[in-house]
């Protein structure tokens, strides 16, 4: 069998399990069917067969904890590619498969989004082998889902006759309910899973085909990209001219060489909460149930907490607290919290974006209180880490350290400081802080000023590479 390239899509906002998936910290890095996220979950998977450390296309805003999440499962990725960005998953996947074929390599690329849930790896591993003999003669083959039964949220792929891998007949959009009906009962139909296998270069040469301007884009925007040790950089100009589309509507609806592998694994794409409470384990009532949760007389309910939830006498509710927001539905609704997430757009709220808590490259900062001028935050700064070289123009802050040791650069004066000890920024001067010991630092900043946002940042060196 040829070499497998896997390919991580990681791009997405995943704003359907709002509120504990929101656009700076979507559901991909989280661990919501297992003790790893979603983006481990998905290396995981195909990390015995994959030749080498996995090709990732990640959001530029993202591309720190896709590092670390997969660095603390042991993967060296063949390369983090950053979009500037989203242009879906046609050019995505182009700017992979140029990544695969520079040194003239050939792979196949196992396209995975990386918010799936497998339960049945086994079974999953079995499907990529029959896939890769189609895929090696020059097919590029897509992963059908048999159905569980009539479902409305996914589109379908009409196969012909046969077994094993078989051509594809037709896409189809999402049905409706009898239609949907139909499709299952009929024994020819899959769920569209937006999985692929297929040679870097029949893509390419399909995508050459069909979709010129396309690749001459995403070649232009790969082409110009900025490459550290870290990181691929595509140009932003160019990749912003890039035509947007999906991979199924430029390439695999046109091509005559699209074949699908029926794939039974127990997959779900986790697309809302009822999904999420249909993979997790359930008692006898159907609770699925994740932190403190205390349920009297509840069936089908999924709840999770981060504090105390107490839920009484409630059939078919999700309720999801975290510290910003709290979430309650009917589980046949779940698919309209996109709905939420437009209105706090709209209104220009932060929590449509933003956790209370927000991971930095350094750490991270809590936003435990503020007021009227004042703010405090519980910061915590990982071994080595160390924070951009600033100053504020409109705040001043005060440090305590509660454990670990800090090194603080104020004005020309450079502080050691440990437990118990504080210090205090006025408006105006340069500071940094860094962590010189080998345990996480952890402090409690408060703020004051008549302006506390966080674009008051004036950043003059930077680590991380950020502006």
């Amino acid at each position: 069998m040829n070499t497998i390239q896997a390919v991580i899509l990681s791009g997405g906002s995943g704003t359907r399990l709002w509120p504990l998936s929101r656009e700076a910290y979507p559901k991909q890095f989280l661990p919501l069917t297992s003790d790893l996220t979603m983006l481990q979950d998905t290396w995981k998977r195909v990390e015995a067969i994959a030749a080498r450390g996995p090709l990732v296309i990640a959001n530029e805003e993202h591309r720190f904890v896709a590092a670390e999440q997969l660095q603390q499962v042991g993967a060296s990725p063949a390369a983090i590619i950053l979009e500037p960005v989203g242009r879906n998953t046609a050019p995505a996947i182009a700017v992979a498969a140029l990544e695969a074929t520079r040194d003239g390599a050939d792979a196949l690329l196992l396209v995975l989004p990386s918010d799936h849930v497998v339960s049945d790896n086994a079974a999953f591993l079995r499907a990529v082998e029959q896939a890769a003999d189609a895929a090696e003669a020059g097919k590029l083959v897509t992963f059908g889902i048999v159905p569980a039964g009539p479902e409305t949220g996914y589109g379908y792929i009409k196969a012909a006759a046969g077994e094993g891998a078989r051509a594809v007949e037709r896409f189809v959009e999402k049905p409706d309910l009898a239609t949907a009906t139909d499709y299952v009962a009929s024994g020819q139909y899959y769920w569209n899973s937006g999985m692929f296998l297929f040679k870097a270069s029949r893509y390419l040469q399909e995508l050459e085909r069909f979709q010129p301007a396309m690749l001459a884009g995403s070649r232009d925007a790969w082409s110009k990209a900025r490459r550290d040790a870290d990181f691929t950089r595509l140009d932003k100009d160019a990749f912003t001219a890039v035509p947007s589309d999906s991979i199924d509507y430029a390439v695999m609806e046109k091509t005559a060489d699209a074949v699908v592998v029926p794939l039974d694994a127990g997959w779900n794409d986790v697309g809302s909460w009822t999904a999420l409470r249909d993979v997790s384990q359930q008692d006898g009532d159907g609770n699925a149930h994740q932190g403190d949760v205390i349920a009297i007389d509840c069936r089908n309910t999924y709840a999770y907490g981060q504090r105390l939830v107490a839920m009484v006498g409630l059939d078919d509710v999700i309720v999801v607290e975290t510290d910003d927001a709290v979430l309650v539905g009917k589980g046949d609704r779940m698919q309209e919290v996109k709905a939420v997430v437009a209105q706090l757009k709209a209104e220009g709220r932060s929590e449509a974006t933003w956790h209370r808590k927000v991971y930095r490259p350094w750490g991270a900062y809590d936003s435990i209180d503020n007021g009227a001028r004042f703010q405090v935050k519980r910061i915590t700064v990982k071994p080595g880490g160390t924070l951009s070289l600033q100053m504020h123009h409109h705040r001043a802050e005060h440090w305590i350290v509660v454990s670990g040791t800090a090194e603080v650069t104020r004005g020309e004066e450079v502080l050691l400081l440990s437990e118990n000890q504080s210090t205090y920024i006025p408006l105006g001067v340069t500071h940094r802080l860094r962590n010189p010991g080998r345990l996480p630092l952890e402090l409690i900043e408060v703020q004051s000023g008549s302006y506390l946002g966080e674009d008051d940042i004036v950043r003059f060196e930077d680590t991380y590479g950020r502006q």
